[in-house]
């Protein structure tokens, strides 16, 4: 008879302690994990203040309250999650899904705008000309106030952004989700759901989740922060948002196109999946400089806005890529955001077509710095804009990329391949969410597969990426998924690339293992290398899947992204490990 509990089995959740955060952050101080944070209003991290969140720390406000957290320039911030207790930032309501208190199983929900956001603001060089006294050349006085914030007072230090330092140190996230966000202010003010304002390169960015919010995803204004291993999935606006002359880099970057609310698109249907804004007027400078290697952009195949949007002369170099299900175009030339800027090719900037042929270290002399090789780091080679080495599939409207050479042979582009670049894909039904028609995406298999398992070329080796294998999109085939173990798409049960296994013991010898594929759909319990059983266990209910192994009766509970396995004739129980395929 099969028995005993997992060796592995879950360790009891500890009772957490509320914290009601109600005031500022004057000083030093550490979120620990064994309290709950309940941000009470706009919450910000005043000038000189560290504010330390240990790893497995959980902030979850009260619906409807709008709490934020904001880092004001000169403060720090350092959020240690790790892949096995990453830092979770969310809403009551989330908290109150997960059985027992366990993040792990967390379900999806059509829904967001429960609290507010997190913002972190720096001192490097900005592009903005909506503000009194800014110039159009490089200045360390341009400053700007942070959307979505509220100045105490006329000039409010606490919500102003931008200065003269790249270098500048806001702090580090590690392994952060942020989930159900994007408190609405007014009409077109809404909190997307990490906030970056002139963020300089000595602040670090690894492992960061956006899980369903009312606006954009992740959204840049200038400076030169870098960004690694970045999820956005289901957010209401733009996932990836660019603007007032970012010049930096990203890598590892994953985008699933979808909604969060039943509303308009950019106020919590998904609009463009990267956006990218030059500077403030297109003549100004800094100008968005980026490079983007190993991004996987999954957009709605059927009204989806464009996979890239280009506006004010913005220049970015796109690398190693795959683009798919894109509904609309691939690459989109809105030349203008519709805030007065004048696009490009004005006031002798370079223009749109030419912009993808001129050379990377072809500087503007419109209102340029007086060093711009010093100035603009990130391309360091190629072209201002470029698509390359990538691949491109299932997509409606490549009308503008090819008018831009992407099928070019130099660029190594493969566009419509006979087999998808990823191993799979499984959608919801056709439904009208805010006038567009979603198919809202439930399970993906990220790995690569034929051709973006492989790639002419791959990141420089050059401290910030990582390098070594030749590929394409966000997930390296030689690696495990960097999104399994800390995110909420693993603990909602999206990717399809996990197995999941549990050591049947009776005592402390182990007599079997339970070797259970993704969605329930096989299950297979070995001795010995012998398979004493290999069944398609059928639904009993409830998220409960049955098999007979050998005359037992066993039982497989599946929450969220949480497995559970019972052989209901002796009373056992344990959790099943994940792990990678």
């Amino acid at each position: 008879m099969l028995g005993a509990a997992l060796a592995n089995s879950a360790a009891a959740q500890t009772t957490q302690s509320e914290v009601f955060v109600t005031s500022d952050i004057s000083t030093s101080t550490t979120w620990t994990a064994n309290n709950t944070y309940n941000l009470q209003k706009q919450i910000y991290v005043l000038p000189g203040a560290t504010l330390t969140i240990e790893p497995g720390t959980i902030i979850a406000s009260t619906t409807g309250l709008g709490g934020s957290l904001a880092v004001s320039k000169g403060a720090q911030i350092f959020v240690q999650g790790t892949k096995d207790n990453p830092v979770i930032m969310t809403s009551k309501d989330d908290v109150a899904t997960w059985i027992g208190g366990n993040p792990d199983t967390a379900t999806w929900r059509e829904t967001a705008n429960e609290w507010g956001n997190l913002t972190i603001m720096g001192g490097g060089y900005i592009s903005e000309d909506a503000t009194t006294g800014n110039v159009p050349t490089p200045n360390a006085s341009n400053v700007a106030a942070m959307e979505g914030l509220v100045a105490g007072f006329a000039g409010d230090p606490k919500v102003l952004y931008g200065g003269g330092n790249d270098d500048d140190d806001s702090g580090s996230i590690n392994y952060l989700s942020l989930r159900y966000g994007g408190k609405v202010i007014g009409l077109n003010n809404e909190l997307n759901g990490l906030s970056l304002g002139g963020l300089g390169r000595g602040t670090d960015i690894s492992h960061v989740e956006i899980m369903n919010n009312v606006d954009d995803g992740i959204e840049i204004w200038g400076g030169t922060v870098n960004l690694q291993y970045v999820s956005i999935w289901n957010v209401g606006d733009d996932s990836f948002d660019i603007d007032q002359g970012w010049r930096g880099k990203a890598q590892h970057v994953f985008i699933v196109q979808g909604f969060s609310l039943d509303a308009s698109q950019g106020s919590g249907v998904g609009d463009n999946a990267i956006e990218t804004d030059g500077a403030e007027d297109s003549d100004w400078q800094p100008v968005t400089s980026a490079v983007i290697y190993n991004a996987t952009v999954v957009g709605q195949p059927i009204d989806g806005d464009g996979l890239t949007a280009w506006r004010d002369n913005a220049r970015v170099q796109y690398r190693n890529c795959i683009f798919m299900d894109g509904g609309e175009k691939v690459v989109r030339f809105d030349d203008v955001d519709g805030d007065g800027a004048q696009g490009y090719g004005h006031n002798g900037t370079t223009s749109w077509a030419d912009t993808w042929t001129t050379p990377f270290d072809s500087y503007s002399t419109v209102n340029a710095p007086a060093n711009p090789a010093d100035f603009y780091k990130s391309q360091v080679d190629g072209n201002l804009a470029e698509i390359k080495d990538s691949v491109f599939f299932n997509n409606n409207d490549y009308a503008e990329a090819l008018a831009r050479g992407i099928d070019a042979p130099g660029n190594n582009n493969v566009i419509e391949p006979a087999s998808m670049p990823i191993k799979g894909i499984t959608r919801d039904g056709s439904v009208v969410k805010g006038g567009k028609v979603m198919q809202r995406v439930t399970k993906i298999d990220v790995r690569p597969t034929a051709d973006a398992m492989t790639s002419a070329g791959m990141a420089p080796n050059d401290g910030f990426f990582t390098t070594g294998n030749k590929y394409r999109g966000a997930f390296d085939p030689g690696n495990p998924n960097w999104l399994h173990g800390w995110s909420a798409a693993d603990a909602m049960g999206f990717l399809g690339d996990k197995q999941i296994i549990a050591d049947m013991v009776i005592g402390v010898t182990p007599v079997a293992r339970l070797v259970v594929s993704p969605n329930v759909t096989k299950a297979t319990v070995v001795r010995n290398g012998q398979v004493l059983c290999d069944e398609t266990p059928i639904s009993a209910g409830g998220g409960v899947f049955s098999f007979n192994c050998g005359g037992t009766v066993v039982n497989i509970s599946r929450v969220g992204g949480s497995y559970q396995w019972t052989v209901p004739a002796i009373g056992a129980s344990g959790k099943l490990r994940i792990i990678d395929l």
